[in-house]
């Protein structure tokens, strides 16, 4: 029998390896950018075309090669990082595999211009599908120029693969965000498509962070550092009331690489507890710089992931240190007088079920006062220390006060007894049980809502139960769907024009979507830089709206659902409505609650939300007897 085993052509060896190393058009731009700092630059430019399917091209003024040397490094495993197995436990650069610029060659169209400084002349190569097609000596500036075109030119069903160019963009700032932040003190620019998305001059971490992430982020940041004989931990984590519904803006570091851990963000979560609302994540960018020898980076192609020596220590390292920063700065919780008490139901004497007005509550608390005073008469003049004290701890214990008001007449303690109705003390004023009022044999006809997130709605084989946030989401996306689709929208203009910041790679996302976004209703445009100017808002929505809340949690939501294989009025209007929704444990009027039955089952599709969330579930007598059968 013939012998079947051989060695793979390096063409095909290449492709092979090209799947691992090269993914999409970010995988290239990780690579190259990484070169580029490994070879010393200081000015890094990246230029991308058609989110890298086109074009990716990557400019430095680093050390640059000789021709032996730009040949030699598009061969498999050919690195000038490590030389010996001792250097892979003490790597400090970002490459060392020596497989990316082969496995880029396999797979696309490449040009490569680089000179030395100390020389004369460059060289040019130029390799398609592995094959070197030139080699010729050229005058070009000292540093390296990359051109990666045509990327998947000879495997089509990998091109097929590729997501829209906004999604394809999106990966690719993240990975350029990601290098930019590590290394501060390199000047990086980004061209889209001849638009500078990113100009960010050499400068400290918390420059570069505003830079990326907007202006606007510069107040939400706060230091972070803790240096011990294992690690040096710096950086920045964002107060609690920044957090956001995505992880995006969450960045860990290890001696300026890039690494995803799950292990890590659960120590930062930990650090937030009880800070957070649920469901939301922190801003961090977290630099660790340790030992190379007691983390093991050689764990995958990508080499995003990594092994710690002792992973329990880094963990309550990184947890201590940003819970004493967010303490330090006063971030975590305390008595604060000055409250609002809209946001306590009891402050103003209210109840769960009605809030009062402020003229109602503030007239409740006037009268409190007044009869703890006996019949109204003045208290001694206090002084303005006083007053203000005296009025800081009645808002504190005014729930209290309205429960525990003193009863000694018996006047009070028979209104007391009247109020206080239980089964045994209204039942106990009649022989026998009877039904004079109807109380027990009248329909219940009103639907009413129990935990302040389902209402229960009676229907004659039984009754519904139905999630009002899922039963919104479905009335308002087959709303806004059908704006989109029938393009006509009514505007109310605001009074005053509002401006509307946001990050470069969050403006490149909102521009693509931005169209869509009017056709709502709104009225946004353009502003140049990183700002949009709103001139008006959909009819439906109040004058007060926090319009920058609103586009911020669309964009948030869009973020989530930019995957997924919907066109984009779908997701825009699924974002819209996930994020316009009332949610749970918003109370309702018995009004309210009939009107959103109401409109639910006018829907087309009244079952689910846009998720695939049940919005109501019914419940048969039947089966409720049988419940009760045991």
């Amino acid at each position: 029998m013939a012998d079947i085993i051989q060695l793979l052509p390096d063409s095909i060896a290449n492709q092979i390896a090209a799947g691992e190393v090269v993914q999409r058009p970010a995988s290239v731009v990780k690579e190259l950018l990484e070169n580029a700092i490994d070879a010393g630059s200081s000015e890094i430019k990246l230029i991308i075309k058609d989110a890298g399917k086109g074009l990716i091209q990557v400019i430095d003024n680093g050390c640059g090669m000789s021709e032996t040397d730009a040949r030699m490094a598009f061969e498999r495993h050919a690195t000038s990082k490590i030389k010996k197995t001792e250097d892979l436990f003490a790597i400090r650069t970002m490459g060392f595999r020596g497989e990316a610029l082969a496995s880029i060659a396999a797979v696309a169209q490449v040009e490569i211009r680089t000179r030395r400084k100390a020389d004369e002349l460059g060289t040019r190569i130029v390799i398609e599908g592995s094959e070197v097609k030139h080699q010729e000596v050229c005058q070009c500036a000292a540093g390296t120029n990359f051109q990666i075109k045509n990327l998947f030119y000879n495997i089509p069903a990998r091109r097929n693969f590729l997501k829209s160019n906004a999604v394809e963009m999106r990966h690719i700032m993240d990975e350029f965000q990601r290098i930019a932040i590590a290394h501060a003190d390199i000047f990086f620019s980004l061209h889209h498509n001849n638009t500078e998305v990113f100009h960010l001059p050499a400068s400290n971490l918390r420059q570069r962070i505003v830079g990326i992430l907007g202006n606007h982020c510069n107040k939400k940041l706060v230091p972070v550092s803790e240096d011990t004989d294992v690690i040096k931990l710096r950086g920045f984590v964002g107060k609690p009331t920044f957090s956001k519904k995505t992880r995006g803006e969450q960045f860990f570091f290890v001696n300026n690489r890039f690494i995803k851990s799950s292990y890590l963000n659960h120590a930062v979560m930990g650090a937030y507890e009880d800070l957070l609302p649920k469901g939301n994540f922190p801003l961090y960018v977290i630099f660790l710089d340790i030992d190379p020898a007691r983390i093991d980076i050689n764990v995958h192609p990508t080499k995003q992931e990594i092994k710690f020596d002792d992973e329990k220590l880094i963990y309550n390292y990184m947890k201590v240190a940003i819970r004493h920063a967010l303490g330090q700065y006063n971030i975590t919780p305390t008595l604060d007088f000055n409250q609002e008490t809209s946001f306590n139901p009891y402050a103003t004497g209210a109840t769960p079920q009605k809030s009062q007005s402020a003229p109602a509550a503030k007239e409740n608390m006037i009268t409190r006062s007044s009869k703890a005073n006996g019949n109204g008469s003045s208290k001694p003049e206090r002084s303005e220390r006083e007053e203000n004290n005296a009025r800081n701890w009645e808002k504190l214990y005014a729930g209290l006060q309205a429960i525990d008001t003193p009863m000694d007449t018996t006047a009070n303690k028979e209104e007391a007894a009247e109020s206080m109705t239980t089964i045994s003390s209204s039942w106990s004023k009649k022989g026998e049980l009877d039904d004079d009022a109807e109380s027990f044999s009248k329909q219940r006809k009103q639907p009413y809502q129990i935990h302040a997130s389902y209402i229960v709605s009676q229907i004659k084989s039984g009754f519904l139960l139905i999630d009002q946030q899922a039963a919104h989401e479905r009335i308002l996306y087959e709303r806004y769907l059908e704006k989109l689709n029938s393009e006509q929208t009514n505007t109310q203009k605001t009074l005053f024009p509002q401006t509307l910041y946001f990050s470069p790679s969050d403006m490149s996302m909102l521009k693509e979507v931005l169209p869509q976004i009017n056709q709502l209703g709104f009225d946004i445009q353009d502003f140049g830089a990183d700002s949009l100017v709103v001139h008006g808002i959909p009819a439906d929505f109040e004058e007060s709206t926090n319009v920058q809340k609103v586009v911020e949690d669309l964009l948030e939501q869009y973020k989530l659902d930019v995957d997924l294989a919907l066109d984009t009025k779908e997701r825009i209007a699924q974002s819209m409505a996930r994020t316009a929704a009332i949610k749970r444990g918003q109370l309702l009027s018995p009004t309210e609650m009939k009107e959103l039955i109401d409109q639910l089952f006018a829907c087309a599709v009244p079952y689910k939300n846009p998720k695939g969330r049940n919005c109501f579930i019914t419940y048969e007598l039947d089966e409720l007897e049988k419940r009760f059968m045991g």
